[in-house]
């Protein structure tokens, strides 16, 4: 069990990356959310609001890529946390952050049967689809019967049950062949770890399969899934 301190150092480093991932681009959210998690960051750094403090550390320090057009804002949410310790700061920035749908995901260029332009993502849950910052579709695992990939084409084939009037094989195009079978192998990856019930078992190696035999297993497994 972790002790008091422990839990507050944990906390502080989750913070400290979520500040840095602000900060590089690397956390999508729409602007009202960024403002909000930059005002508890400056509530945390500097204390309660002061006009004067916060232009100059807004000024001096970056927190987001587009920062100069939220600055307002900014100092308006910074208004409302007085009294907050920076303990109290991080937990609210963490809290907003784990909201957002964004978070953990990094997403993966496609176009779809149409040429739109989407990102697909993996996560615990399944196989997520993006445009833009919003979710428009999950696959969650119990959806999908077998994941594969032909070239540059990443397909999800759905059970009978669940697919209704949809196709029962949804086909994505990705850039190359390689980064299509990068995200297939992820997709593998994160279904194994998070669906397989028990530890795979060791095979023998064959000629058959000398190079990447354990995504022949483990793809069979989501095959069966």
């Amino acid at each position: 069990m972790l002790t008091l301190g422990e839990t507050k150092s944990i906390r502080y480093f989750f913070a400290l990356h979520i500040r840095q991932d602000l900060a590089n681009g690397r956390l999508p959210c729409n602007d009202s959310s960024a403002a909000l998690l930059v005002s508890h960051i400056l509530q945390s750094e500097v204390g309660d609001f002061d006009e004067e403090v916060d232009i100059q550390q807004l000024k001096c320090k970056q927190y987001l890529p587009n920062q100069e057009g939220l600055c307002y804002k900014i100092k308006q949410l910074h208004k409302k946390h007085r009294g907050n310790s920076p303990a109290d700061s991080d937990i609210h920035l963490l809290e907003i952050t784990r909201k957002l749908d964004m978070y953990g995901i990094r997403p993966h260029p496609a176009n779809d049967g149409e040429e739109m332009k989407i990102d697909l993502a993996v996560t615990h849950m399944g196989v997520l689809i993006f445009q833009g910052n919003t979710k428009i579709n999950t696959f969650s695992w119990a959806k999908i019967r077998k994941l594969s990939f032909k070239r540059r084409n990443f397909l999800i084939k759905l059970h009978e049950k669940i697919i209704s009037s949809l196709k029962d094989t949804v086909e994505f195009t990705m850039a190359s062949r390689d980064i299509c079978k990068a995200f297939w192998k992820l997709c593998v990856e994160y279904h194994a770890f998070f669906r397989l019930s028990e530890e795979p078992k060791i095979k023998q190696k064959s000629i058959f399969y000398s190079r990447g035999s354990s995504f022949t297993y483990r793809y069979s497994r989501v095959n069966k899934q």
